[in-house]
């Protein structure tokens, strides 16, 4: 018969270690595999916030003839729409979207996402005739198509402004045109993705820009690209480009460098994603998605 001393020092078998192991191996893999799937629901979300923004966007040009925030005065006004202004950028229907810097002419600017037609874009597919127009989840009636909020907007009150994007981190949709001067040529319209900090008059001198920065890992990024279009960050319908601040250099691209590293979304050389850096898991990409 074994004693008591014998019973306190006997330890675990072979076969209570290897079932301990297992059970730990189980855990893990299954911590692991959760967050793979908060992850990839992440993805998936924020990928049907775009669709639904371009179908919101072509139901929206099919009933006026315009799309959101670029409504002329007088359709403005027969439907009920905010009053623009009288400036090129407050809303004049020529399909390029602007903001204003500045309530005057020659003030119009692709990249100025608080005011203007980039910013009541939001309002116009959420508000019209004091109603939630329900084309998009919100209401972001706060903007005007002449004249910026009169202090920054930080935090949670950018929720008034833009929608947040599904995929967290900080993370905003807004809308703006890659064409950085008044002239039309060659200009496409986008939504941004990155994450906004601030709007505000003291960026630079812009009344009224952002200020963002990459809020992506490389591999939602990489995913995301991946699934919509060509998984290439500098080419296709999604690029890996952003609005922050005020001209010149105000839609930057990702950081990136001619080699990959786990500072770059992408490299120049191969112009992929850095997705075999740190697992993918640096945040260094923001992206823009081309209307549809």
């Amino acid at each position: 018969m074994m004693d008591s001393a014998s019973a306190e020092t006997q330890g675990f078998t072979l076969i209570e270690l290897s079932i301990v192991l297992v059970i730990i191996g189980l855990i893990v893999g299954g911590v692991l595999v959760g967050e793979d799937l908060i992850r990839a629901a992440g993805v998936r979300a924020t990928i049907t916030q775009v669709e639904k923004f371009n179908q919101a966007v072509n139901t929206f040009y099919g009933k006026y003839g315009a799309l959101p925030g670029d409504l002329n005065a007088s359709v403005a006004n027969q439907f009920g729409f905010t009053p623009r202004g009288q400036y090129a950028g407050e809303g004049d229907g020529n399909g390029v979207l602007q903001g204003v810097n500045g309530n005057g002419p020659g003030a119009n600017f692709g990249w100025v996402a608080a005011a203007g037609e980039t910013a009541m874009f939001w309002v116009d597919l959420t508000s019209a005739n004091g109603l939630n127009v329900n084309l998009i989840e919100g209401s972001f009636a706060s903007a005007s198509p002449t004249t910026p909020p009169a202090s920054s907007v930080v935090g949670p009150a950018l929720d008034n402004y833009f929608p947040s994007a599904k995929i967290g981190g900080g993370n905003y949709f807004y809308v703006y045109n890659n064409n950085d001067s008044n002239s039309l040529g060659n200009s496409i319209n986008y939504f941004g993705l990155s994450a906004v900090t601030t709007m505000s008059n003291s960026i630079a001198g812009c009344g009224w820009c952002i200020a963002s920065s990459p809020g992506l890992t490389v591999k939602q990024a990489y995913d995301i690209d991946k699934k919509v279009d060509d998984g290439e960050p500098l080419s296709g319908r999604v690029i890996a480009q952003y609005v922050n601040g005020y001209s010149p250099g105000a839609m930057p691209f990702a950081p990136s460098a001619a080699a990959p590293s786990a500072d770059t979304c992408y490299d120049t050389t191969s112009e992929g994603y850095s997705i075999a850096q740190n697992d993918g898991a640096s945040v260094n990409c923001a992206l823009s998605f081309q209307f549809q």
